[in-house]
């Protein structure tokens, strides 16, 4: 008997504690408003420029549906196959979880569980998943708490406007849109089986991953709304979940390599954030697919393919970073560092042509050997007496070498940071043939920049940043132009590049109006490049295989010559032809006193060495121009009269010929940030020590 009266007693105060707990857990629990409006973490849609949503990442919320806008067949279906005692019930269903522990003695293993939709929402809103007796206990008490405060449709509404469907969509107004394309308001019966069948496990049913998975669970939820008396035997028959049309998959992978590269810049565009953000990025939609159909059609098999496009404002329209974006999430585009091969002479050629060197320049294609390094070229063959178009255009590395000693190659490095490569670049001789590994994206801004006049583009992604109420939180502000070389230097370059796909190893990359490029192939045919721009918008191709190892038949001008091609056409095809004016004027430092120099005084007052081995002296040649060369007879510099025009851009129909030079008082006042460029080139500053040079890779 006294053992009976302390039971009873244990019993009243634990009675009287769970009284008090769920009294005290109710009173603290949020309002029905304060829970309608609190998603857990932050929903970003990322924009296509034309407005179109790229990707929703993080949680996926619909409109709110109150009780007279869910569909009763939504309400029956979700009550029948999780809580068919729902309306019956305080909060925690012991017959439920008596039946639960009875199947779990028979079976041998947890095949339903005892969770009342009550318990599932507390879980959902206020705890964790972790399956411990604590965490069990807090959801019981915050159940039966939300059963004093709030009545069973509210309940209903809120689990069912909550409740995780999969694919980042909570509540069933975004899992409708997701897999049906319109909202939840009208579901059929069908559809909302399907929606109802996703709780027990989202990703195992969901009709995106496994249609038929779906079907049938869809086909048991149509059973158990049978036998509870919700439907008709003829009503589940007629239902047809595997008749029910799913949304079209949008099949736009590939824009996660473009979006897994964007988003992370948001972090030094905005504060943090928790509120929604919608972000508008640069990408066109149309040139992104024409992207990916030359990656796919044109990369060789077995190989990986990436692109990169740009305008040259540094808008970046398209970006491929390999073949499948679900088999393989790797960005070749922009992480991957490989080997550029010939691509890498822009940066020799560029260094030599602000050296003094002119494209009509003669220079011997002959063996040379230097540091006991002896390049060959890929015919085996010396041409003997050309001029350095010709070389370029042909992609000839014994002129690649003799340009890179003449000029050094310190200076050839110095170039290629000056254009945005940022990995490491070693300075051994043979780096003049693309030894040192860059990104695709910093070469593919690196010929921007040639198209651009030799001002800096800087590759961007994000347009603008809206936080709630429309209010603009980012927007994109055009750069201060930054003069990475003189505008005649650029326009030299452009004349190479434009004819090695005119008449050299870049015919391939024609396309029916003037492009200008450079191709690029790596020792065993590890990679293939081309590089090249049209109609203002610059393009990038690289391909090869992840592991480094030989391709035979991969060659630039090949397979990667064509997909920028088959991409270009497309992309360009409704924009005005430009055509190239290589046509340049001599640069104001040999026109003019030194005050009015696009770089001041040369660095050092070093002087630099023409291919006739004479000096070019910095400060005063032999006829009193600064910068002439020093020579007994070779080649001169033409008088300023006869030197053409900047390069001019028009329409191919009204085109008329390059301007006339224009006077000084009309030149454009850029000049050269030399305070920028020793930072860029890891100088001092004026009066500043020798930089500090990479040391050689293994």
């Amino acid at each position: 008997m006294t053992a009976l009266k302390i039971f009873a007693g244990l019993l009243v105060m634990a009675i009287i504690a769970l009284v008090v707990a769920v009294g005290v857990t109710m009173s603290s629990l949020p309002s029905f408003d304060q829970l309608k409006s609190s998603p857990n973490g932050q929903m970003i849609r990322v924009h296509a420029m034309d407005g179109t949503v790229l990707v929703s990442l993080g949680p996926s919320y619909g409109q709110w549906l109150h009780s007279d806008q869910i569909p009763q067949v939504m309400k029956d279906a979700m009550v029948s196959v999780e809580d068919r005692r729902f309306y019956e019930h305080p909060g925690v269903d012991p017959i439920g979880i008596i039946r639960s522990i009875g199947v779990r003695a028979e079976r041998g293993h947890w095949t339903q569980g005892g969770s009342t939709i009550t318990q599932q929402l507390a879980r959902n809103v206020f705890l964790t998943s972790n399956k411990t007796f604590g965490r069990k206990f807090r959801e019981a008490i915050i159940s039966l708490a939300l059963e004093r405060k709030f009545s069973k449709d509210d309940i209903l509404d809120l689990y069912l406007n909550k409740v995780y469907f999969g694919g980042g969509s909570y509540g069933i107004d975004a899992a409708s849109r997701k897999f049906f394309g319109h909202g939840a308001d009208h579901l059929s019966l069908g559809e909302a089986a399907i929606i109802a069948g996703l709780v027990k496990a989202p990703s195992n049913y969901s009709p995106t991953a496994d249609a038929q998975a779906a079907v049938d669970r869809a086909q048991v939820v149509l059973q158990t709304m049978v036998e509870t008396g919700k439907i008709s035997q003829t009503d589940a028959a007629d239902a047809q979940p595997s008749a029910v049309k799913l949304a079209p998959d949008s099949k736009q992978n590939s824009v996660r390599y473009f979006t897994d590269w964007a988003l992370p810049q948001l972090n030094t565009l905005i504060d943090d954030q928790t509120d929604p953000l919608d972000v508008w990025t640069t990408l066109d939609l149309d040139k992104q697919r024409q992207a990916d159909r030359a990656i796919a059609e044109d990369t060789p098999a077995g190989l990986q393919g990436a692109l990169v496009s740009m305008e040259r404002s540094g808008a970046v329209r398209a970006m491929v970073g390999g073949k499948d974006y679900i088999t393989s999430n790797y960005n070749r585009a922009v992480t991957a560092e490989r080997q550029p091969g010939s691509a890498w002479k822009l940066f020799v050629y560029l260094a030599a042509i602000e050296a003094g060197h002119k494209p009509d320049e003669s220079i011997v294609d002959e063996p040379v050997t230097i540091d006991g390094w002896s390049p060959r070229n890929d015919e085996r063959s010396y041409s003997g007496q050309i001029n350095i178009r010709t070389a370029f255009a042909f992609s000839l590395n014994t002129v690649a070498a003799k340009l890179g000693q003449m000029v050094g190659f310190d200076t050839v490095a110095d170039m290629a940071r000056r254009f945005g490569i940022t990995t490491e670049i070693n300075t051994h001789p043979s780096m003049v043939l693309g030894t040192s590994d860059v990104h695709l994206i910093d070469m593919t801004r690196a010929f921007a920049e040639i198209d651009n006049n030799g001002v800096m583009v800087q590759p961007y992604a994000i347009e603008r940043v809206v936080g709630p109420g429309n209010k603009l939180l980012y927007q994109h502000a055009v750069p201060e132009n930054r003069v990475l070389v003189a505008p005649w230097v650029a326009a030299e370059m452009t004349d190479l590049l434009q004819t090695a796909v005119n008449t050299g190893t870049a015919r391939a990359a024609q396309i029916g109006r003037p492009v200008a490029g450079k191709t690029g192939t790596t020792s065993s045919n590890k990679d293939g490049w081309f590089l090249g721009f049209s109609s203002g918008l610059t393009t990038g191709v690289w391909m090869g295989r992840d592991d480094a190892k030989s391709n035979p038949g991969l060659y630039g001008g090949r397979a990667p010559a064509h997909a920028f091609a088959d991409y270009m056409k497309a992309a360009v095809a409704d924009r005005p032809i430009e055509q190239f004016d290589t046509q340049v004027t001599l640069p104001e430092w040999q026109l003019e006193p030194d005050d009015e120099a696009y770089y001041g005084q040369p660095d050092n007052g070093i002087p630099t060495i023409d291919p006739n081995g004479q000096t070019i002296q910095p400060n005063g040649g032999a006829d009193g121009d600064p910068g002439q060369p020093i020579t007994d007879g070779g080649d001169q510099a033409a008088p300023a009269a006869q030197q053409p025009a900047p390069r001019h851009r028009s329409d191919d129909d009204d085109w008329q010929g390059p301007p006339p030079p224009p006077t000084p008082a009309a030149r454009p006042a850029q000049r050269l940030d030399q305070n920028w460029l020793n930072g860029v080139l890891g100088r001092k500053g004026n009066g500043g020590t020798a930089p500090q040079q990479p040391q050689p890779q293994n």
